[in-house]
C-alpha cells in the first residue's frame, strides 16, 4: 500500500487518525512532531521559542524526507509542514495525501487548554485559528483527498479514508 500522509490544521486528528489508520492496515505509524521532539529531546514550543519557525520549519523538512518511505507507512504532519512547497510537491508526488479539515470552532474546542500550541501561545482564539487556515487552506486543499473531521468519530473518519483508498 502507498504511505498515507495526514495534513491539516492541529487540532484536525492526524495524529489520532494515523494511529487508528496504522493499527487497521498493520503500517508504519510517524508522527513528525514526535519525532523530532524525540530527536531532538526537547518540544516544538520550546524549538520555536530558542531557534525560531524557520529553523522548525527547515528541520521538519528534512525529517519528513529522512523518515519517507513509498509504502507501507502512515505519516502525520505538523500543521505547518505542508506550506514547504517542496515537501507538498514531495508529498504528493510520492504518497497519498489527505487533508483532515476542521472548522476553527472545533479546533478550539480540542485545543482550548494545550499550551503547546507554539503559534498559539498567548493568543487562543478561534479568530487566530481562523487567520492560520485562511493562510494554509489552499495548500491543504491541495490534497489527494479532502475528508471533514466535523462531528465525525475516529471509525467514522477511518471508514471514509478507507473509502478513499479503494
Amino acid at each position: 500500500m502507498k504511505t498515507i500522509v495526514l495534513t491539516g490544521m492541529m487540532g484536525s486528528g492526524k495524529t489520532t487518525i494515523g494511529k487508528l489508520l496504522s493499527k487497521k492496515f498493520n503500517l508504519e505509524f510517524a508522527d513528525i512532531d514526535s519525532y523530532i521532539e524525540s530527536k531532538e529531546k526537547t518540544t516544538i514550543t520550546k524549538i520555536f521559542q530558542t531557534n525560531g519557525e524557520k529553523y522548525f520549519r527547515e528541520l521538519e523538512a528534512k525529517t519528513i524526507k529522512k523518515i519517507f518511505k513509498h509504502e507501507n507507512q502512515i505519516i502525520s504532519l505538523g500543521g505547518g509542514a505542508f506550506e514547504n512547497t517542496k515537501t507538498r510537491e514531495f508529498l504528493n508526488k510520492n504518497a497519498l495525501t489527505v487533508y483532515l479539515k476542521t472548522t476553527p470552532e472545533i479546533i478550539f474546542d480540542r485545543i482550548q487548554n494545550d499550551t503547546t500550541r507554539p503559534l498559539l501561545c498567548g493568543n487562543m482564539s478561534i479568530e487566530k485559528i481562523k487567520e492560520i487556515i485562511k493562510l494554509r487552506e489552499k495548500n491543504y486543499e491541495s490534497a489527494h483527498f479532502t475528508i471533514s473531521t466535523d462531528n465525525k468519530t475516529s471509525e467514522e473518519i477511518i471508514e471514509e479514508i478507507t473509502g478513499v483508498l479503494e
